[in-house]
């Protein structure tokens, strides 16, 4: 196997790198602590290419692969983890969701707008009351002649308020009935369909957050992703793909925080002599470069298996699992190794800290990679 970068990754990470250091890196902190959603920034890493990574030539999107995928979210992710995650979101969930069970037709109207950055994107699955337990769900649709009478709220929902487009999982049938939901794609402006107020989060804040709201919506038919009652079975499809992204930032907010630590260590001097020559120091750096090392050979495996449309429910579960927990514990002691400036804002360990844990949460816990892992072993 090789691990060098091909070609293409080279070219892709120096050019988000440039692209990072010009557009992002000036931006963070205020972005950061006022909460912005920079909106025109995305529009920009359209044009580049990097809102459509996944989605082929044919539908205006760059047509790369998982490992190209993940040099973008990773590299993204080393400047700000907020803009990785909603690069993420966008590209493996709304973006990959309409790319994988569109119909043609759906995907000749809704993926060349979203792969351009002119469109953003937004999935809805979680509803307050049923996060791991998706299958709860209490947004229901009902048919009347050609439309679907929606009712309910989604809330955590990444570009709710800015989203263009937003797939929905609604319950069509039984309550925790595998498949009794369906999968919708909803539109700005369609009566009935609001966002509600944006979530003041502990990390992540330049990711826009919030509720997706639904009013007696009237939604055609025609707006159905695949067939009616498919649309949990999706949902759980979509995911296994989105765990390789949220691996990927998880990836970025460790590297980013390591090379901070390392970079600081070899700066502070203490006894006469820089801090990385103490063994305790030394050490957390020998840890940490290690748990980077051992996510992104994970993350990469399951990018291979992916690419080679093989089973990756296991170790995509794995990858992000592994790699989400590490950034945690590498930030923490990126922080450590910064002593009482890691607790400021004038370094950016602190904010590496605060974003990392999303990564724990978001497209499934911790506790629920470990149920699809184990389940998956007692199957084979």
């Amino acid at each position: 196997m090789n691990f060098d970068y091909n070609e293409t990754q080279s070219m892709i990470a120096q050019s988000i790198r440039d692209f990072a250091a010009l557009h992002i890196q000036p931006n963070v902190m205020e972005w950061d602590e006022n909460q912005v959603f920079p909106v025109d920034l995305f529009k920009s890493l359209g044009e580049m290419g990097f809102m459509g990574v996944l989605v082929p030539e044919a539908y205006g999107g760059a047509g790369l692969g998982y490992h190209e995928y993940i040099t973008i979210i990773e590299e993204i992710s080393k400047v700000d983890p907020s803009i990785g995650l909603s690069v993420a979101a966008h590209n493996s969930l709304c973006t990959n969701h309409i790319l994988t069970f569109g119909s043609d037709e759906q995907k000749k109207k809704w993926l060349p707008k979203l792969a351009s950055g002119e469109h953003i994107g937004a999935w809805g699955l979680t509803e307050h009351n049923t996060g791991s337990d998706a299958g709860g769900m209490n947004t229901t649709a009902k048919k009347e002649g050609d439309y679907w009478v929606v009712n309910g709220a989604k809330n955590f929902i990444t570009h709710a308020i800015s989203g263009d487009i937003a797939v929905v999982i609604v319950r069509t049938g039984e309550k925790g009935d595998s498949k009794g939901m369906t999968a919708f794609v909803f539109e700005k402006g369609m009566l009935g369909f609001s966002s509600g107020k944006k979530e003041n989060k502990l990390g992540m804040r330049a990711s826009e957050t919030a509720e997706l709201i639904f009013d007696n919506c009237k939604i055609p038919d025609a707006n159905r992703l695949g067939e009616v009652g498919q649309g949990f079975i999706q949902a759980m499809k979509v995911l296994d793909g989105g765990r390789i992204s949220i691996g990927a930032l998880s990836l970025g907010i460790a590297k980013g925080a390591y090379e901070a630590a390392l970079k600081y260590s070899k700066e502070r001097h203490q006894f006469g002599k820089p801090i990385s020559e103490f063994q305790g120091i030394s050490f957390k750096l020998a840890d940490m470069a290690t748990e980077i090392e051992a996510s992104e050979l994970l993350l990469h495996k399951a990018a291979f298996l992916k690419q080679k449309h093989q089973p990756v429910t296991k170790i995509g579960a794995m990858a992000k699992m592994y790699a989400s927990e590490a950034c945690v514990k590498i930030a923490n002691e990126a922080v450590q190794i910064h002593g009482g400036y890691g607790y400021t804002k004038d370094f950016p360990v602190e904010k590496f800290y605060r974003d990392s844990k999303l990564c724990t949460i978001g497209e499934g816990t911790t506790e629920i990679q470990k149920v699809v892992i184990s389940r998956n072993l007692l199957k084979e």
